[in-house]
Formats: structure tokens, sequence, C-alpha cells
């Protein structure tokens, strides 16, 4: 994932931007400009017009009540024993409702949090703080990752001991008390904020996300096959087409289901504009069940304001 940032001196009206720009921000969340607030003093989002969105739960629903799918939308015929759905005008989308069980989806956020982010492999973090380890277990016991001076001596030991950034300053992770009582100035940040703000981590050939290419991979293998699953509160996916002038067409995408995209549907312009964190969209009261051990508390308190897309690419 690559964020950028613009200024502007004036904002585009709807007329300057693409159609899958107004897309974007006709399904993002905004929230009221006024001082009402929720009876649990939050703040109220504004409603959004759903009613374009394809809801690929209720299309499989409809179809194992009357063999029929609504317009645009068909039935893959396949080997498979999982309902696998397409889109008429996006050759090579395919979309799989309800994929993975209740366990599986727990295992792989398990995998997510704990084991993707291990060093060797990168997450968005290398280039500022250097590979970090044993990030979700830090969050869990509120520790602090801490830029380690060279007149201070390491009194952790241990696999907390040091690593080294891209610019060769070593950080290890500290108590929080001891990381505030040790009065000298150092560059620091919670492990529960890292946790938070980690975007991607990459398994085998590393992606650069800044060129959208995947390195030591040719142009060819963009017609192979990507697998998408998607973990945790239900979200708004934007497929688009070949243009960003194209207009992108909106679907749910909750928990447990998968995405193939292959040949021209690897080229198409895609996006995730809105997640439902609120109770009452998120739907992912069954998946939080799954958490309910105290030992699951951090997994829990995570994955309800969060989304995983675990993303596997054919690349030979």
């Amino acid at each position: 994932m690559t964020v950028k940032m613009y200024e502007s001196d004036r904002a585009p009206d709807d007329s300057e931007r693409t159609a899958f720009r107004r897309a974007e921000k006709k399904y993002k969340l905004y929230y009221n400009h006024t001082n009402k607030k929720s009876s649990k003093g939050q703040r109220q989002p504004k409603k959004v017009e759903l009613s374009e969105v394809v809801d690929f739960k209720s299309v499989l629903e409809s179809f194992n009540q009357n063999g029929e799918t609504p317009p645009g939308i068909f039935k893959l015929r396949c080997d498979s024993n999982l309902p696998v759905f397409g889109i008429e005008n996006r050759p090579g989308f395919y979309f799989i409702p309800g994929s993975l069980s209740i366990e599986e989806q727990q295992y792989w956020i398990k995998e997510s949090l704990t084991s993707f982010p291990q060093p060797p492999n990168r997450t968005n973090h290398n280039a500022v703080y250097g590979p970090i380890p044993d990030l979700f277990i830090a969050a869990k016991n509120k520790k602090v990752w801490v830029e380690v001076k060279n007149s201070v001596k390491d009194v952790s030991g241990g696999p907390d001991s040091g690593i080294k950034d891209a610019d060769g300053c070593k950080w290890q992770f500290s108590e929080e008390t001891v990381a505030i009582s040790k009065g000298q100035p150092c560059k620091s940040i919670a492990a529960s904020v890292l946790l938070r703000k980690l975007r991607w981590s990459t398994l085998g050939l590393q992606f650069d996300w800044s060129k959208v290419i995947c390195l030591g991979v040719t142009s060819m293998t963009w017609k192979q096959i990507g697998v998408n699953l998607y973990l945790g509160c239900k979200a708004i996916f934007l497929l688009g087409g070949k243009s960003r002038e194209d207009d992108p067409i909106a679907m749910f995408v909750r928990s447990g289901d998968i995405v193939l995209m292959a040949g021209e549907a690897r080229e198409c312009f895609h996006g995730v504009p809105r997640i439902f964190t609120d109770n009452e969209n998120a739907e992912i009261t069954h998946l939080a069940a799954q958490f309910s051990r105290q030992d699951d508390v951090c997994f829990l308190e995570y994955i309800r304001t969060s989304r995983i897309n675990i993303n596997i690419r054919q690349v030979f």
C-alpha cells in the first residue's frame, strides 16, 4: 500500500475527478459537521447510498433459491464445490463468497498478525525502523520500540538486544516505564502504534509498492492469477476498468470471502474506499466469538476495527 500526499490550492470539483475517484468519494466515510453525537458520545457518520453495491452473499442466497443471478453476473461452471461468480464485463474476475470457515479465518488472522510480519519478511516499517521482531507480542505486552544511543548500555540481552534500520541506527523493544524514565532524548514509538500502522508484509519476492511492480517478475506474469483472502470487518471493494475513467463496480467483501483476479482483471484499477467498523455493519459477530479467550483479547481488539487482505500472486 502506498500513501501519497498532495497539496492543492483548491479542492477539485466532481467534473475534474475521474470516475474511479468519484466512486471512492461516494463511498468514503464522512462525518456530519453538526455537534450531534450518539448516546455513547460518538460522532455520527453520514449515511451512504448503498443500493448500487453488489452483494454476493445475497446473490448466492438467491441463486440457491431459484437458480438465477442478477443481470451482468453469472455462476461459473467448474469442478469446485464452492460457488464461484463472475462479472460479464470484467473477464478474469471471480468472487467466492463465504469461502473460508470461521476456524480458517481465525487461523489466518493470527498468522497475519504474528507470523507474516516476522523478519526476514519485509513490512512497511522496514524503511524507517528496520526489521521488527515479535511486534504483536510486544504490543500485547505494552512495549516501546526505542532507538538505542551508542552510549547507552544494552541491559536487555536476548531477542530484544537490538536491530539496525537502513541508516544503521539500533532499535530495541523496551518496557514502557523504562523508555520514559531514562530521561535522555531518543526516538521511540509504542508497539501498539506500530501494529496499528502495519500496512503490509511481504513473503517471498519483494513488492515495490511505489512503482507497482514485483521485483524480478516480467510483465507477462500480470496475466497470471492473483488470489485475495478477506478477513475482518466488512468493506466496499471497487473494481474499475483499465482506465480510471471507467465506471467502477462496487461490491461488499466480508470476512471469509475470496476474490480471484486473472488475465485482464489484473490490469483493472481497484481499491477499498470504506471499511465498516460499527457493530451494525461490520458483520464479525461470529468471528469475534472465536477470540473469546483471554489470550485472544488483542486479536479481538485489532479485528474489531480492521480488515486484513492476504494477497497471493502467481509469479511463474
